[in-house]
């Protein structure tokens, strides 16, 4: 979120410069529920209110929230209180206009339609998109058997077939999202979304596939110790996929309601410290914030502590050797 702050303070006040509106509804794809689940909007609210600091009241912000139904949207409603009470001081501070902000939570998946039609003005989406609507079909063989053995995302040993299936489900389901976002923002409306991807075509870029091939040698080591069956692993597939910029900008092409302002690819050192003890442990537990749900939901919760602690082994040992590093891209959308 911070490395495309700017892109989405910056473009949320050229569209309510260009658009002026009376209410201003922004909404956030994939909000999740942590303590930054308000963050960028904050900056957004902040950033449209300076432009009409002297000039005119600030506009009504309405904010809608996205995720899946299974988000806990009352810990984000919870922090309400406080999020307004900063707005307010900030707005003391500089002698300006208290913005009114109204808050909503929208459950449901971004991959259709979320919103009324011709609706928000600005729609963020941060290290969401990655994420699949499904496992993609066309991981099996003519026995049913799994082709991607020992892996559960695309790797330097899976077969071409494999990188051919995520990158048609990717296609499909960002293709349905900016279809569905088209019906939902005005026109000269913006999208800024960032997502994991990767600086070229190649789908088993390094920087892309480390992480899960970490993941798929932890199961390994289970494996071994009798504690998860081969054909547990076998039958697991993540629905992930790091798009190349090249393949965004296709889509956007294709679908044909937006037009592409931005598209920068952001590399970050996960190796930040310089502690490989540290950081692995970092990325580590980030890596289970994310994925235990689903993990848990195949292998069942039983094997998380253990293979947490072996994927904490693997990932220090890799960044005790090497500068571990990831891809975020950037992107701006204008509504035509």
């Amino acid at each position: 979120m911070d490395t495309v702050k700017s892109l989405v303070t910056e473009s949320a006040r050229d569209v309510y410069a260009s658009l002026k509106p009376e209410r201003f509804t922004l909404a956030d794809l994939g909000c999740s529920s942590g303590t930054n689940a308000l963050g960028m909007v904050e900056e957004i609210v902040r950033s449209v209110a300076e432009v009409c600091r002297g000039s005119s009241p600030p506009p009504e912000f309405s904010v809608l929230l996205n995720d899946l139904p299974t988000n806990d949207f009352n810990t984000i409603f919870s922090r309400l209180p406080e999020f307004t009470g900063k707005l307010k001081a900030d707005a003391d501070a500089d002698a300006g206009d208290d913005p009114m902000v109204f808050l909503s939570g929208v459950p449901g998946s971004f991959y259709g339609r979320l919103f009324p039609s011709k609706n928000v003005h600005f729609v963020c989406s941060f290290s969401s998109l990655h994420w699949l609507s499904q496992v993609p079909p066309g991981l099996l063989d003519e026995t049913n058997g799994p082709v991607n053995k020992g892996k559960m995302f695309i790797s330097s040993t899976s077969p071409p077939a494999v990188a051919a299936a995520y990158s048609r489900q990717f296609r499909r389901d960002f293709s349905l999202f900016l279809r569905s976002r088209a019906a939902e923002v005005v026109a000269g409306g913006r999208m800024v979304v960032s997502m994991l991807g990767r600086e070229g075509e190649r789908h088993a870029d390094r920087n892309t596939t480390l992480l899960w091939d970490l993941l798929s040698e932890s199961f390994a080591a289970l494996v071994s110790q009798g504690v998860v069956e081969q054909g547990k692993v076998d039958a697991y597939d993540a629905p992930f996929y790091a798009p190349s910029i090249g393949e965004i900008e296709e889509e956007v092409r294709r679908q044909g309601s937006f037009r592409m302002e931005v598209a920068r690819a952001y590399e970050a050192s996960l190796s930040g410290s310089g502690d490989a003890r540290k950081d692995g442990r970092t990325v580590s537990m980030a890596v289970r914030a994310i994925q235990e749900s689903m993990l848990g939901h195949h292998f069942g919760t039983e094997i998380v502590d253990a293979l947490f602690a072996k994927y904490t082994e693997l990932v220090t040992a890799t960044m005790e050797r090497e500068e571990v590093k990831s891809v975020q891209i950037g992107v701006v959308l204008t509504r035509l």
